[in-house]
């Protein structure tokens, strides 16, 4: 049988470094890539404050293109170095890197635009595929299924609550009134609901004995409503936990970062040979 000989071309070794961190130098570049989109994001807070920003504007904006081209760079070698392009710039990753990268170019058409640059913020999500962070990993994995399992629970507890807002937002309306800041029934809702959820923005607030009473009510209706969506998530995460002791394949986190080389694709078995996704050679 012929051996799989992949391609050691220029483009390849594009690929291992700029997409994939089991080499050492992919694994650096990442850590670069971490370290300058931190550096980016912190140039743009400080920028937003107007005494920083007048005495080291020129600094600041040279800081920002610098890195601005290193992401333009890194995205056109994104693009060429894999077989099929439009897979990755229409992935999430690819909007993502696209986004992060022109700000600053279209900063010269639209004024104020270049605060887009936070979005490279989102970039940091590949911090868990190049630290190979398992553990969260698998955590992450669970959280997500107990959350989906339990989506229908939170919603008939949600409409519930909407429910309850409802009447009680429009009881306060007739035991309030207009001169107490309950002026309609939708400014009644919100009310209820602001101090349902113990926020109390105090913007309005009762001021009649029964008013206050059934204010105290809802307050304490309030906390004990918090308890109730996390623990049903509670409840279904404990179940995903006790299924993945109880089943070998649901403990294994599959960690390599190899990455398609014709449509970019990650998150690959171990054991892979062909993308699942395209079906590519690996």
């Amino acid at each position: 049988m012929r051996r799989y000989k992949p391609d050691k071309g220029w483009k390849h070794k594009i690929h291992e470094v700029i997409y994939e961190a089991d080499t050492p130098m992919g694994k650096g570049f990442d850590i670069i890539l971490i370290i300058l989109i931190i550096i980016s994001v912190i140039i743009v807070m400080l920028e937003s404050i107007k005494e920083l920003d007048a005495k080291y504007h020129s600094i600041l904006l040279a800081f920002e293109w610098i890195i601005t081209i290193f992401f333009t760079i890194e995205y056109i070698a994104r693009v060429v170095s894999i077989k099929k392009p439009l897979k990755y710039i229409f992935s999430f990753y690819g909007i993502i890197d696209l986004l992060s990268t022109i700000p600053l170019y279209i900063s010269y058409i639209l004024a104020g635009s270049q605060v887009l640059l936070a979005i490279r913020a989102l970039r940091l999500l590949r911090v868990f595929r190049i630290l190979k962070l398992v553990q969260f990993l698998g955590e992450a994995s669970q959280l997500k299924s107990a959350l989906k399992a339990s989506r229908a629970k939170i919603i008939v507890f949600l409409f519930a609550v909407l429910i309850v807002s409802v009447l009680l937002g429009t009881l306060m309306y007739l035991v309030e009134g207009e001169e107490a800041g309950f002026t309609s029934i939708p400014i009644s809702i919100y009310w209820t609901i602001v101090t349902l959820t113990t926020v109390g923005y105090g913007d309005i607030a009762p001021i009649t004995p029964q008013g206050q009473f059934i204010a105290t009510l809802i307050m304490l209706v309030g906390y004990g409503i918090i308890a109730v969506p996390t623990g049903i998530v509670t409840v279904e995460f404990s179940k995903q936990t006790k299924g993945n002791s109880n089943a070998k394949e649901g403990t294994y986190v599959h960690v390599n970062t190899q990455s398609c080389p014709s449509c970019s694709a990650e998150g690959h078995r171990d054991d892979a040979s062909h993308c699942y996704n395209c079906g590519s050679k690996l």
